[in-house]
């Protein structure tokens, strides 16, 4: 371990940060709609019991074997292991983590970029730069590259800034500002015509559907993705954090936050859908399901800003702003997990680092958009449903199986002395040493069907 790695300076700036790579694109444009196609509030209500359930357990686990360690994911894996099987094991985990980081920043930063793209749509509109608007739209090949360059540049700016200066520093900026935007936006929304609608859709629970396994199912994968698990963003995350914090207590702080935004984004984008409605945008396919999340957004919330006159240029610029900071607090978090590796065991300087990987993801970006048909959904299948949860469930099985017991209590007792007799410490050891893995095991056994 380097005696000059970075520490978060503040509890507030660790549950910025770690809430930041939490909440992306995938909680504001996925979680609502994941809600409306599975039964409005009973997905709501089974989502929030999961993510206690599955998702707050398996953060335990990154947060503490990264703070045990003060290391990256695979010298920490390897530091916990008792053998020299387990620590091949911890590398080829703590690897998979790395990569699987590396190829979900790389299609990531893609999606980040059209996000870029439709806030200079309006905004050159409101300029007179009409040509500039209809190309920043149009999809092609130089508007994905020129826009996924710049969120690149931005994401590799904030953390060559380092731990305290870069990460913590810009996801303290960053959040509150997502958070008002958030809230403003809902609150003008929910004046308009339809809202009402969709706000019923989202929050009246269908009790007849909430055991269906479809939605159980779909809400412990939401629980689970929304969280950043799986690729040892948290695990980097605990590495920095002080051992006098109270580790079970900042877990469950960043789970509210995550959940809260999550709640507060449906109440965003539900009666927005239902608002495009009343002004005559259709929102359904012929089958009577709601659009798919990325035709809601790039489709449906642009027709429907469309009819709002110039209005709807500025709310526009305000919504497409607020999706590229929900991605930019989650793609720092992606990028630091392969340069605090390169940093720590190829020892090189974090900017050059941040270069290096930055721009290695960066190409890998443009092989995915000059092919983009073939490898696009490729390999968002392949990291997220796939390489996700099996790298989560590696996790819980070294914390569960390969830690020793002991050697846990004593780190999670740095910053809280009474663990030992806490209702968490009496659940949480063989729940993510049994339950957390077989709900895991499910999700695989889900995406393969």
């Amino acid at each position: 371990m380097q005696e000059n790695r970075g520490q978060f300076s503040s509890k507030m700036g660790f549950i910025m940060a770690a809430a930041g790579s939490a909440v992306g694109l995938g909680n504001i444009w996925g979680f609502p709609t994941q809600a409306a196609s599975n039964g409005g509030g009973a997905f709501l209500l089974v989502y929030l019991v999961l993510t206690f359930l599955l998702a707050y357990p398996v953060l335990m686990a990154e947060l503490l074997i990264g703070r045990y360690a003060r290391s990256n994911a695979v010298e920490a894996l390897q530091q916990i292991a008792i053998g020299r099987k387990t620590k091949r094991f911890g590398f080829l985990v703590g690897s998979g983590g790395i990569l699987a980081a590396t190829f979900i920043l790389s299609f990531y930063a893609i999606v980040a970029g059209w996000m870029i793209a439709f806030f200079v749509e309006p905004a050159a509109i409101l300029m007179g730069a009409q040509g500039t608007a209809e190309w920043s739209v149009t999809f092609g090949n130089e508007r994905n590259i020129v826009f996924t360059l710049i969120f690149m540049l931005l994401t590799i700016f904030i953390v060559n800034g380092g731990v305290k200066d870069g990460i913590e520093k810009w996801s303290s900026r960053l959040m509150p500002v997502l958070f008002v935007m958030l809230l403003a936006l809902t609150g003008y929304v929910l004046t308009l015509d339809g809202a009402m609608e969709g706000l019923q859709v989202y929050l009246v629970p269908d009790f007849s559907q909430i055991f269906n396994p479809e939605l159980i199912i779909s809400a412990l994968g939401q629980a689970f993705f929304s969280m950043s698990l799986g690729v040892g963003t948290m695990l980097i995350y605990g590495s920095y954090v002080s051992k006098q914090e109270n580790l079970p207590k900042l877990g469950a702080y960043v789970t509210l936050v995550d959940t809260g935004i999550a709640f507060i984004a449906g109440l965003l984008i539900l009666p927005t859908m239902y608002v495009a409605k009343a002004n005559g945008v259709e929102i359904f396919s012929e089958s009577g399901t709601l659009l798919n999340s990325d035709t809601l957004i790039f489709n449906v919330l642009p027709a429907f800003f469309d009819t709002m006159g110039e209005s709807g240029l500025l709310v526009a610029i305000v919504f497409f702003i607020l999706m590229t900071i929900a991605a930019l607090t989650s793609s720092i978090s992606m990028l630091e997990v392969p340069v605090a590796y390169a940093v720590e065991h190829g020892n090189l300087a974090r900017k050059k680092a941040g270069y290096l990987i930055g721009g290695l993801i960066f190409v890998i970006s443009l092989v995915i958009i000059f092919n983009f048909g073939t490898l696009f959904g490729l390999v968002i299948t392949i990291t997220t449903q796939y390489a996700q949860p099996i790298i989560g469930l590696m996790f819980c099985l070294f914390i569960g199986w390969i830690w020793y017991r002991n050697s846990i209590l004593q780190e999670i007792k740095h910053g809280y002395p009474q663990a030992e007799h806490s209702f968490f410490w009496k659940i949480w050891p063989n729940y993510v040493k049994f339950v957390c893995p077989l709900l895991i095991v499910l999700l695989v056994v889900q995406s393969l069907g």
